[in-house]
């Protein structure tokens, strides 16, 4: 007998992480996509949109109701900050499961969430149902929640890359300092003179010195998994492609000198905590990961050195920033909540060239 297909709702439709999302469900074999919303283009059909989509889907972008929304087994949010927030309690109420693939839940501390992102949050009540969505380190929090706030791209490349050390008490909890780079289609897809061809092309640069929104959320589930103050300088850059994350992390040892501070036991340390992942690949020692390699897939990438054997433990970690970053990352976390394979609909190799 053939198992009913859950039926699924996608709130934002019409940015990149609305149809990254789309296009990877539709190879999905247990979902079924019902509605898809976006208050100004309802009505159009989602492949005029999105030519990629004709002859695999005849969805229409249709109002953001939650009449039809609640008749969903699972409803994806790849909205700004303010929107799933509102509407999530009463899906929840209505026995809907929700995946946000932007900023709401991802804070334990709302007052922290309300100085980044300059609003009270609504959802107070809803927090104790919410699981942070890195499958790697919350993966039996993931499987009974009710609302699984997916990371950011750039918490997830840096959370994977410094999580097992700063665990194993190998590195400081501060001068951590990450080093991060992004495409473009990091920015969203609403026009932005910034992102404009002759504007960011040929051209690289830093942005968000001073704050970005993503660094609460790296501290703060740093700190869980340290058990102590984490502190992190984080740097973001915008370099000129459309899609691809590489970040550098810079970990001070604790103790240099120790047999655990050899690069073969930070290696074995790094090996053994994603050895069963299927979406983490370590690489041998001193290699370099490239964005390029990952282009399209879930996987996250991850190479460690330790340059002239000194007192910094480097990582380099590289993901494509709406797969593992968003949109696959948020299919990995809806196949441990259902009980699927991990690898369900998420089997994509890397695009070369």
């Amino acid at each position: 007998m053939t198992q009913a297909k859950i039926k699924i709702g996608i709130v934002g439709g019409t940015g990149f992480t609305g149809v990254e999302l789309l296009r990877m469900l539709s190879t999905h074999d247990q979902v079924q996509v019902d509605v898809i919303t976006a208050r100004s283009e309802a009505g159009m059909p989602v492949a005029e949109m999105f030519p990629n989509l004709r002859g695999v889907t005849d969805l229409v972008f249709r109002e953001p109701e939650l009449e039809s929304l609640s008749q969903c087994d699972l409803v994806f949010f790849a909205t700004p900050h303010g929107v799933a927030m509102e509407m999530a309690p009463a899906l929840v109420e209505a026995g809907v499961r929700v995946i946000d693939l932007g900023a709401d839940f991802r804070l334990e501390d709302l007052d922290v969430w309300s100085q980044w992102y300059g609003m009270e949050h609504s959802a107070e009540i809803l927090m104790r149902r919410v699981a942070y969505g890195l499958p790697e380190w919350y993966r039996q929090a993931i499987s009974q929640a009710r609302v699984i706030a997916n990371p950011g791209c750039y918490p997830t490349a840096i959370l994977l890359g410094a999580l097992p050390f700063l665990k194993a008490g190998l590195v400081k909890s501060d001068g951590i300092v990450a080093d991060g780079k992004s495409g473009v289609s990091g920015g969203g897809r609403g026009a932005k003179v910034a992102m404009l061809g002759a504007e960011m092309s040929e051209s690289f640069k830093a942005y968000g010195i001073s704050g970005h929104r993503h660094l609460p959320e790296i501290q703060e589930k740093a700190s869980q998994v340290a058990e102590k103050p984490v502190s992190v300088t984080f740097v973001p850059h915008l370099v000129p492609m459309v899609r691809g994350m590489e970040t550098t992390l810079y970990l001070p040892l604790t103790d240099p000198d120790s047999p655990q501070s050899e690069v073969a036991a930070l290696q074995s340390l790094l090996e053994a905590t994603y050895a069963d992942e299927p979406f983490v690949d370590v690489m041998p020692p001193d290699s370099l990961p490239e964005t390029r390699s990952v282009r399209g897939s879930n996987l996250c990438r991850l190479s460690l050195s330790r340059p002239q054997n000194g007192n910094t433990l480097v990582v380099t970690s590289v993901i494509d920033n709406l797969v593992k970053g968003a949109a696959g990352q948020a299919i990995q976390n809806m196949n441990i909540l259902f009980g699927w394979p991990e690898d369900k609909g998420l089997q994509q190799i890397g695009l070369m060239p």
